[in-house]
Formats: C-alpha cells, structure tokens, sequence
C-alpha cells in the first residue's frame, strides 16, 4: 500500500510539473516563427516590392506587395504559425494565376518583422497591415480580401470584426485555440491552462461580409469538423470548399479543386455589391 501510495505521489508531482511547464512555455506550441527569409517571389517570376511598415502599436514589420494585371482585389493573406512568408511561394503564385494583387507580411518575431508573437499582438500587426493597404497604398475596402490560413485565419476572423473588407476567406481555421488543445491533449486541462485564445467562433456570427471557409476532411491538424462548425455559425451569404490532403499542402494537392473553388468565390463577389459601411474601431482584445 505504501508503494502505491509513494507511487501516486510521484506521478501527481510529475503532472503537476508538467501542467506548470504548459502553462508557462505554451507561447512556443503556439508559435513557430522562422528569422530568416529562404526564398524571394522573383524566385517564383512574380514582381514584388519589398514593404517595411508598422502594427498599430508601432512595431516594426515586414512584407511583400505583389501586383497582377487588372486585378479587381487585392488579398491581404494572414500565413499560418510556421515559418514566415518566404515559405508561401506557392500561394503567392496561386494568387497570381487569379489575378489578384497580394500583400502578405510576417507577424512580428517572424522573419524580419521585429518583436515577439502574441495573441494581441497578432492583432495589432493585422490593424496595421489594414492600415498601410488603405491608408499608404489606397486601397478600396471594399476590394480587399481578407484571407487567414491555419492560424491565420484566426488573426483574418478578428480582423473581420474590426473592419469591412470586401470578403473573408479562411482556410483549414479552428474555432479556437482551446478546441484544438482538447483534441489534440485531452487529457490536459486546457481550457483551464489555455492563455490563448483566437475565438473565431465566438466572433464569426459578428461579420457582414461574404464568407468562403476551405478545410480538407483528411486534415491531420486541425479537424474537418472545427471548419464545420465554424461554416455553421456564420452569417449569409457564406460558402464552404471541401479540398484534399494534409493541413500544410491540401491546398497544392487539390489542383484545380482549389482553384475553381476560388475562382467561382471571386466570380460571386463580381456579381453583387458591397453593403454597409466599415463598423467603429476598436481596441485590439486579447
């Protein structure tokens, strides 16, 4: 009995430990910034100009600003929590190919955008990447896209509520960081250790604007069912594309599924018009 005893003992110590590293180095399962750019889009033959600009609290950042030939929008793409945006030439060429124009940056500590990531600070860097599309390049609002993968899609969904884009489009998107903890621990109590949030599903039902949501069933990462639920909860008018393959690639490995799926969106967009005005800005929540 006092073997058993010692025994638990041990093994409450031991999950109590593990519980406190959790809670205090959670910051580096949330994120995987990568300093150093790898690639460039002229790699990838696209023209591109480098853009040096701030987040809304003055933050240093960096990013590319790629134009095509009469484009009708321009995407804003909010990359997911790996690597930095040397790493989306794929996607940068996909964009490409539908002649949008694209501004895609790195959160700061991604990169060379300066500082370290956080949840608020996430959102500081999407208000002030709105800001410079809007304000420095003179940008319509309402031909933006707004378009958030993975992680991103959690800094796009906020930023939906923030400010009226012409459309939101988010690509194999959770419903909220504590979902995708109980999936993928559940036997950690991470609802209750979580300092994270990115609460898309609270905050989808708030936005106006169309709605494409892209998730592929064979997402090993984040669940089918969360983008579901997410299309579930959302307002008209709103869309769902079903793609094929893993988290990282589906979109690469549905071809052409992919890129009609767009296409089609895009095609919608032309044929009504943009209702209402830019909702009261507020303070970036955590």
């Amino acid at each position: 009995m006092y073997l058993l005893i010692s025994l638990l003992s041990v093994a409450a110590i031991a999950y109590t430990a593990l519980l406190v590293l959790v809670y205090v180095f959670q910051a580096h399962m949330v994120y995987f910034p990568y300093p150093y750019l790898e690639a460039s889009p002229d790699q990838a033959n696209l023209e591109f100009e480098d853009v040096n600009f701030n987040a809304a609290d003055g933050t240093p950042l960096h990013g590319w600003y790629l134009p095509a030939n009469n484009a009708l929008y321009t995407v804003l793409f909010f990359h997911g929590n790996g690597g930095n945006i040397s790493h989306r030439l794929n996607t940068l060429s996909i964009f490409h190919r539908l002649d949008l124009n694209v501004f895609i940056f790195d959160y700061r500590g991604y990169g060379l955008s300066q500082g370290t990531p956080t949840e608020k600070g996430t959102y500081s860097d999407a208000e002030g990447a709105w800001h410079y599309l809007t304000n420095s390049r003179g940008v319509d609002p309402s031909t933006l896209l707004v378009f958030g993968r993975s992680l991103g899609a959690g800094v796009a969904t906020w930023l939906a509520t923030q400010r009226r884009p012409r459309a939101l489009i988010i690509e194999s998107a959770f419903t909220s960081v504590q979902d995708m903890g109980a999936h993928h621990y559940p036997w950690l109590p991470v609802r209750w250790l979580s300092r994270f949030h990115y609460d898309s599903l609270t905050r989808i039902g708030n936005i106006n604007v169309p709605l494409l949501v892209i998730h592929s069933q064979d997402d090993e990462i984040v669940p089918f069912s969360l983008g579901r639920r997410l299309f579930e909860a959302a307002r008209d008018p709103k869309d769902i594309l079903q793609i094929q393959g893993d988290h990282n690639t589906g979109f690469l490995m549905s071809g052409q599924t992919y890129i009609q799926g767009l296409r089609r969106f895009l095609l919608s967009l032309t044929q009504t018009e943009p209702s209402g005005s830019n909702p009261s800005h507020t303070n970036p929540a955590s």
